[in-house]
């Protein structure tokens, strides 16, 4: 019979960003899939929502073009082993369908490990190689050249050197002194832009 799936993926992120050791990948995926027997939707929704899952932690801490490609042509067992525990709630199945909303923590060590083997630019912290001194900053963009123009000069102007690590649309990561952070934020504001704290990364926007 042939496959049909419905994936609706809904990506919580909880990234957190301090003490390496201490910090935690996590995202939450709802899925709803459609296919021959209710055991093999749920295996293709684990599946389905893992490979998400990874994309949707890891993207803002690597290169997430080639972060996608590596995830999709990767063995799903070994993606297995990148995930430390997860979680199943609203489970719901029929005879040929299988819907949840499915939590997953990603193992930093091992994402790492993954990350480096697969050539992918990265600065994913790990225990021993402690983040605590920077923070990790998102700025959205409504005009990638002019406002991210406006973003550096306005970082150049109160004396913060912004460390670029990823471009994803719109969206510009990078990493500044933690001590800098405040600094930053008041700069920003002043400028006639808006900011929020969500899971110890700065957001940034018109």
């Amino acid at each position: 019979m042939g496959i049909k799936r419905n994936l609706l993926f809904g990506a919580i992120f909880a990234l957190s960003f301090g003490v390496a050791s201490a910090a935690e990948l996590v995202a939450t995926a709802s899925v709803n899939v459609t296919s021959d027997t209710a055991a093999t939707a749920k295996n293709m929704a684990m599946d389905e929502a893992r490979r998400q899952i990874i994309i949707d932690t890891l993207s803002p801490y690597s290169d997430s073009v080639a972060l996608c490609d590596a995830v999709a042509h990767e063995k799903s067992s070994v993606l297995t082993t990148l995930i430390a525990s997860s979680g199943i709630k609203g489970e719901r199945l029929s005879d040929t369908t299988y819907s949840a909303n499915i939590t997953m923590t990603v193992d930093r060590n091992a994402a790492k490990n993954w990350l480096v083997e697969k050539d992918i630019q990265n600065w994913l912290s790990v225990d021993g190689m402690g983040a605590e001194n920077e923070s990790v900053v998102a700025v959205s963009l409504n005009d990638r050249l002019s406002d991210w123009a406006r973003v550096r000069r306005i970082a150049s102007d109160a004396g913060i050197d912004l460390n670029t690590k990823s471009i994803n649309g719109n969206v510009i990561y990078f990493r500044v002194p933690a001590a800098r952070r405040g600094a930053l934020t008041i700069a920003m504001r002043e400028a006639g832009w808006r900011y929020k704290n969500r899971d110890g990364v700065l957001y940034i926007f018109k």
